[in-house]
């Protein structure tokens, strides 16, 4: 079942094309990686997927329906999450509360009603630190829940960046980089880690990554981007042995 869909999104910034007719499919429960050589595009593929830039040229659409044009806001409200390479956690807020904040996406409660704890407000609340708490269980940071995010150890600030993203409820999350910065140990807990919460939420995930075991380990699919465009996709094996992949991460022909 088709989740999301690109439609030869270009991307321009005046004279520079960044990307150029990217075309794009996620069906649900894929796992799918996006490589390439720094500066490829791939972030600028990535932001305009999640609202950050409306493409200059081409369409993108979530269950049919065209989300390329939106806010981030509301792309997350229809069901895409998202993490950064550079974690962007709010380091002296305790792990809850960093998922509390997630949650609070989908209050129906009014500002007034916030400001004067009115019983919807309440409710909901609770209702979220509920919530929030299944979640840190789930994806083992319940017995870290009272530390400041700052204090965890580098692997764990990158599971609740994720954690965080799952408290929005999405259908797909988007991975940038996930395992940059981190040591083997923490990168195999990481490629066990989005397997979990893959199967466990039922969720399709589209990652940018640079460490290639992580990415042949578990992509069902991968696409390759060079100079902004698109020179390969297929399977983890059909990458592995592609000539043009081959030529732009090493420079040199194959038979060279």
């Amino acid at each position: 079942m088709k989740l999301l869909s690109a439609d030869k999104i270009t991307m321009k910034f005046g004279g520079l094309t960044a990307v150029k007719d990217f075309s794009l499919e996620l069906n649900k429960g894929e796992i799918v990686a996006l490589i390439g050589p720094n500066g490829a595009g791939k972030t600028t593929a990535f932001n305009m997927i999640t609202g950050v830039y409306t493409p200059t040229e081409g369409k993108i659409f979530l269950n049919k329906e065209k989300i390329s044009g939106l806010k981030p806001d509301a792309i997350t409200k229809k069901g895409i999450a998202r993490t950064f390479q550079n974690i962007r956690l709010f380091g002296e807020l305790s792990v809850l509360d960093n998922v509390l904040i997630a949650n609070h996406l989908h209050l129906k409660s009014m500002f007034l009603e916030g400001m004067f704890k009115l019983p919807r407000y309440r409710r909901e609340e609770k209702e979220m630190i509920e919530k929030s708490l299944e979640l840190l269980k789930r994806v083992d940071l319940y017995d870290l829940k009272d530390e400041k995010a700052s204090s965890l150890p580098y692997g764990k600030q990158r599971r609740l960046e994720i954690a965080r993203g799952l408290a929005t409820n999405p259908e797909i999350m988007l991975l940038d980089e996930p395992a940059a910065g981190m040591n083997p140990k923490e990168s195999d807990e990481l490629t066990s880690f989005i397997n979990e919460i893959r199967n466990e939420f039922g969720l399709t995930i589209f990652m940018i990554e640079h460490h290639m075991p992580l990415v042949m380990g578990i992509s069902d699919r991968i696409y390759v981007l060079d100079h902004g465009v698109t020179i390969a996709h297929g399977t983890p094996y059909e990458i592995q042995n592609n000539s043009k992949v081959i030529e732009a991460y090493l420079g040199v022909k194959e038979d060279a």
